[in-house]
This record gives C-alpha cells, sequence and structure tokens, in this order.
C-alpha cells in the first residue's frame, strides 16, 4: 500500500479497494482475474501520476477524457502489451470508472468511447488422430465405475466422431440415437438443426453407455446422467478431459472442445471440402469453418520442415 500511496491520493485508493472488494464479494471473479484487475488499475494509477504531475484523485478521474485513456494503451503497447492484455486493461478500467460513476463520482463516457483493441484469431489446436483415439476409448476413462467411465467415452466419442460442441452432445436424449440410426439429428445454436452421419463406433459406444447406466432414461429427459442421476453437467467432463491430459501427457490445449477441432481438422486433412465440413460443424458462416484450413496448413508446414531433407 505504501508504493500505491505515492501515485494515488487517499481518496482514490479507498475507492479502488472497495471496488475490488465489490468484484470478490458480488460478482465472484476468480483470483486470477482480481488480481490482474487489481494489477491493471496500479499500472494505471502509476501512469496517471506522471501523465498529471501527481497523485491522482477521485476528481481527476472525473475530468479524464478519451485522449487520456489512449495515451495510457499506447504507453503499455509500448512497454510490450498485446492486444489481448490491453482489452483487459480496458475492461478493468471500465468496471472501475462504472463503480465510481454509479455513485455519482466521476462521468465513465470517456472509457466508453474508447474501442478495444482488435483481438488476434487463434487458430484451434487440435489433437493428433492417435491422442483423439487414445482419449475417447472406453477403456482410457479414468473411473472406477464402470457406467460412468462408458458414459464418458460415450461424451468424448459423439464430441470426436460427429464434431458436437458439449452443450449439443449432453442435450441429446435416448431417442435421438439409437442402435438402428446411421444420422444423427444436432439441434444447434439458434435452435438451427443440421444431419451429421454415425459410424457404427459411436452407435457401439453411446449403446454401451445406455447398457450399463443405472438410471431409468426417460424419452424426454437428456440421455447423459451425472452420479446422483440428474443431467450430466460440462464441468464434470471438463475435469474428466483434465486427468486424461495429465494421464495422457497431453498439453492444457486438449479440451473436450479441442475434439470438436480435431474432428474437423482430420477431416479436412483427408480431404474433406470446406462446405461439407461447414454444414456438420453447423457454422453459419463459411467464413468461420475457413479457420480450419490455417490449421492444416500449419500442421502441413510442421511436418515439411521437420521431414523434408532440405529444410
Amino acid at each position: 500500500m505504501s508504493d500505491l500511496l505515492i501515485i494515488a491520493a487517499p481518496d482514490l485508493l479507498d475507492k479502488r479497494r472497495e471496488w475490488l472488494e465489490s468484484l470478490e464479494r458480488e460478482r465472484r471473479l476468480s483470483a486470477n482475474t482480481l488480481e490482474a484487475y487489481e494489477r491493471d488499475t496500479r499500472q494505471f494509477l502509476a501512469f496517471l501520476t506522471g501523465h498529471l504531475g501527481g497523485p491522482a484523485r477521485v476528481a481527476d478521474v472525473h475530468t479524464l477524457r478519451p485522449a487520456d485513456l489512449r495515451a495510457f494503451l499506447a504507453a503499455r503497447r509500448r512497454q510490450g502489451s498485446g492486444a489481448r492484455s490491453l482489452g483487459r486493461h480496458l475492461a478493468g478500467l471500465r468496471s472501475l470508472l462504472r463503480y465510481l460513476e454509479r455513485q455519482g463520482l466521476v462521468n465513465a463516457a470517456a472509457a466508453g468511447a474508447i474501442r478495444a483493441p482488435k483481438q488476434p484469431k487463434s487458430l484451434p489446436k487440435p489433437l493428433s488422430d492417435r491422442q483423439a483415439v487414445a482419449v475417447v476409448a472406453a477403456d482410457a476413462q479414468l473411473h472406477d465405475e464402470p457406467w460412468i467411465a462408458a458414459r464418458d467415452a460415450a461424451v468424448l466419442t459423439l464430441l470426436y466422431g460427429c464434431g458436437l460442441r458439449i452443450s449439443e452432445a449432453l442435450g441429446l436424449l435416448p431417442d435421438d440415437l439409437t442402435r438402428e440410426a446411421h444420422t444423427l439429428r444436432v439441434t444447434g445454436k439458434g435452435g438451427k438443426t443440421r444431419l451429421v452421419p454415425l459410424l457404427p463406433v459411436i452407435v457401439e459406444t453411446v449403446e454401451s453407455y445406455k447398457k450399463l447406466c443405472p438410471y431409468v432414461l426417460a424419452p424426454d429427459q437428456p440421455m447423459f446422467r451425472g452420479a446422483r442421476g440428474g443431467p450430466l453437467q460440462p464441468a464434470i467432463i471438463q475435469r474428466g478431459m483434465q486427468k486424461l491430459r495429465g494421464a495422457f501427457g497431453l498439453p492444457e490445449t486438449a479440451t473436450p472442445h479441442a475434439l470438436r477441432h480435431s474432428f474437423a481438422t482430420h477431416l479436412l486433412a483427408g480431404g474433406g471440402d470446406l462446405r461439407t465440413i461447414q454444414e456438420l460443424l453447423g457454422h453459419a458462416s463459411l467464413s468461420t469453418t475457413q479457420v480450419y484450413t490455417g490449421v492444416d496448413t500449419a500442421r502441413l508446414l510442421e511436418v515439411y520442415d521437420r521431414a523434408h531433407p532440405r529444410a
């Protein structure tokens, strides 16, 4: 706190402390987010001290202009902050200013007038085909209860074998996928439906789960159940995948959603066309699907650099 007294007046420090406490108490932000917001606003107060020539007060924040905030972001960029960090800086400042505005102390219009830096489009990080096949296998699931291991294998197989989002898989009803089924009708974002082909291994894996599940699978209730019989929550599958990462030595990017990316990338690598993959994924726009061309190109270049004798 002694360092902060140099860069901000007591009235502003008190309000900043109240804001951080409200974020923890009312919005229940994670410890990492709170730490980032604390650091970002501390850096802003340090900048404001140099900008104003003295410790910043609440009254000084009241008179902030968009140009002042842009100058802070520009200074952070010169010090190495990327677009994601700059976006978080701005989000933290907006939150603080809105908090002060609700108390009638400042006008937050300056922060609202600034656009967040354009975020770089990150490429999906798929698993290799061997990794994907390994983690969806029934005997790979790290659970002592056979029916739960079968359940997790069925969910992960749907993500990789059909390219489903986790919410789509967990929203399936028992009659959506039967032993005789050759296609699966999926309801995706915006209520849009699509048909996805079913490989025999997918049907067999789901049927194995149904056979072992100790609960009655009512036709109007989700097919996948939690340990106590309620609807299965995404966090359970995510935690299971986290354990699989440790067991198989996979990177942090190996998430349930990465299996959907793997589905698309492996289809593309095998000669699938973008339009078909777009339909299978349920993307409204082809431009969303085109990100996978970047993934595949990156993999091809990696193989080239590693294997070509002149590389």
